[in-house]
């Protein structure tokens, strides 16, 4: 099974597309629409991309792309964010990592490196990179990218010990599924009135469906106006969703409801 998911080597995201294709090829791409459009045009079997971080919160980008893309979800990976400190020595004056990693490990940046000039790069594994080749650049990643002339200079630096990181598993739109514990879905009302909002939630709190997650992102169309990420805890095979959808879409009779699957969620603990 040939996956994508944001590179290089190393990343987060990389370990979370290992138990999706285990020993099979993963490739890599610089962004997450990238690794979408890669999906939604059939060039691989599988995309993994971050979704949701327990402290930063959701990642616009993703939920952006499988709003504008026409792709399945059917799979929740849920992994552990473990950030070290990696470099050649203690001697460094710039530090790299993706944003969310600098934000995950804000109060010991200020502590301990309240000097240093940080540096947002297109992931923690890129940042590791950047340390490897220049002595004055440290990076933050998984303890695991250690070796190969830099080394862990402290562990577990993330502000919060419950750092976790939810990703999906995209796939073909054909190969979207009713079944599993949890479904995604996207709403465009293409309406903007007052209890608009309490309308799209009702639907859930009727038929005693807990929502896990409600986002909204501007849908570029105008000023005011957006588009609802809603998670919940039910499959698209039980008749209450099915319901709940049917509600949806009569309120968003004027633009969209699209369903991006059902699926199980997994956590790894390494």
């Amino acid at each position: 099974m040939a996956a994508v998911t944001l590179g290089p080597e190393g990343t987060y995201s990389h370990r979370a597309a290992s138990a999706v294709a285990g020993d099979d090829e993963i490739d890599f791409r610089q962004s997450v629409t990238a690794i979408v459009d890669a999906v939604a045009g059939g060039e691989y079997d599988r995309g993994v991309i971050p979704i949701e971080n327990s402290i930063e919160g959701s990642v616009t980008e993703s939920l952006d792309a499988v709003a504008d893309y026409d792709v399945a979800v059917v799979r929740e990976i849920v992994t552990p964010i473990r950030h070290a400190l990696l470099a050649q020595g203690s001697e460094f004056d710039t530090i790299a990592s993706h944003s969310q990693a600098l934000a995950q490990c804000r109060s010991y940046l200020d502590r301990e490196y309240p000097d240093a000039t940080l540096e947002a790069v297109a992931s923690t594994a890129k940042g590791v990179e950047l340390a490897r080749d220049d002595p004055s650049v440290a990076g933050i990643g998984h303890p695991a990218n250690a070796g190969n002339g830099i080394e862990v200079l402290a562990e577990d630096i993330q502000d919060q010990d419950s750092n976790a990181t939810r990703f999906f598993a995209l796939a073909p739109a054909e190969e979207r599924s009713k079944g599993g514990g949890k479904t995604s879905v996207v709403v465009y009302p293409n309406a903007n009135y007052p209890g608009l909002l309490l309308e799209l939630l009702e639907p859930f709190a009727d038929r005693d469906i807990n929502l896990t997650r409600v986002e909204s992102r501007p849908s570029g169309q105008r000023l005011g106006d957006y588009v609802f990420h809603i998670d919940f805890e039910a499959g698209l095979y039980e008749s209450r969703t099915s319901e709940a959808i049917g509600d949806l879409e009569e309120i968003a009779e004027n633009g969209w409801v699209r369903r991006l699957g059902s699926y199980d969620t997994e956590h790894v603990v390494e």
